[in-house]
């Protein structure tokens, strides 16, 4: 009978081995993995034609007006990449397909102010950013856009108990009592910026998108946020004032980042999610969930710029 053969301190049997590995895995896609998402590259949103970049759409005096918070702010994006800069003027290096296709291309009288600030709310852009609007001339028209209210809803990320301005984690119950004041500031912002152009003014108005991709598990989308069980049913109330809102007024044209962002977040991967894109199943968020990476900025260009083109077109402009 031979002896028992005795296994040295440096012995590792291929089971134990096997059994940390799949443990290491799982622990790192729990920790960390599941908020790393593949970004993709190229271009992001709709198709741009050229033909409307052809010719110039107005010579009158215009501006460009920035308000709302850090969408608008362009945070998150790389330099000179936010969706406002690039409205302005295309990268022709980094976005080859959007040569020309720029309001500074059409639009030669055009100036242009950004006052929108991170991680301010609906109540900060009226009581602080809309003021700061100059008074314009009559011979000057306003091209304004907007993002707000994802910070109504996203702060303070459920850190302290919801309340209006600040919703994270709220009941729906309580969303339904809070969408009528921002119903009430967002109406306000809307007749303060009118009140600024003397001449007219066309605003483009963004709603707010969802980076669970339509499941509600937020949770998921970001280490450390704590559940929100009826933050899939909050969203559409708050989306349903800005389309509401847009409706009643003929200068105000809604843009539909809701739509077109859905896909592209963290179920992005996910062939069996009703909203996956087969032809760019990428991840349109920066790292910190709230604002897009510099893909997502350039979908949300071409979206503002669909629809100014539309304004200009049905003037018989472009």
């Amino acid at each position: 009978m031979s002896a028992t053969r005795k296994l040295r301190w440096y012995s590792f049997r291929w089971r134990t081995g096997l059994l940390l590995c799949v443990a290491f895995g799982a622990a790192w896609y729990f920790l960390i993995g599941r908020f790393k998402h593949p970004v993709g590259s190229g271009p992001a949103g709709p198709r741009i034609e050229n033909d409307a970049f052809q010719q110039i759409w107005s010579t009158n005096q215009f501006v460009l007006v920035g308000i709302g918070d850090s969408v608008t702010a362009g945070f998150g994006a790389s330099d000179r990449h936010s969706y406002f800069e690039l409205l302005l003027r295309n990268d022709d290096v980094v976005y080859p397909d959007m040569k020309g296709r720029d309001l500074q291309h059409v639009l030669p009288h055009l100036s242009a102010e950004n006052l929108s600030v991170s991680y301010t709310t609906s109540e900060e852009h009226l009581q602080d950013q809309v003021p700061r609007i100059k008074s314009y001339a009559a011979g000057v028209h306003g091209l304004v856009v907007i993002t707000t209210g994802g910070n109504d809803l996203i702060h303070d990320y459920g850190r302290s108990a919801p309340r209006d301005g600040a919703m994270y984690g709220c009941r729906y119950e309580q969303a339904v009592q809070w969408k009528e004041g921002f119903r009430g500031r967002l109406r306000a912002i809307l007749k303060g910026v009118m009140s600024k152009f003397p001449g007219g003014c066309d605003i483009f108005l963004a709603n707010i998108y969802d980076p669970t991709d339509g499941i509600g598990d937020i949770e998921h989308a970001h280490l450390g946020l704590p559940a929100w069980p009826d933050g899939l049913k909050v969203l559409p109330l708050f989306n349903g004032v800005i389309f509401e809102t847009s409706q009643n007024f003929t200068n105000v044209h809604l843009v539909d980042m809701h739509e077109a962002f859905l896909g592209h977040g963290i179920h992005c991967r996910d062939h069996r999610n009703i909203h996956y894109r087969k032809k760019d199943p990428y991840y349109w968020y920066f790292e910190n969930l709230e604002d897009p990476n510099d893909r997502g900025y350039d979908a949300i260009r071409r979206l503002f710029l669909v629809e100014i083109r539309n304004v200009f077109k049905a003037k018989g402009s472009a």
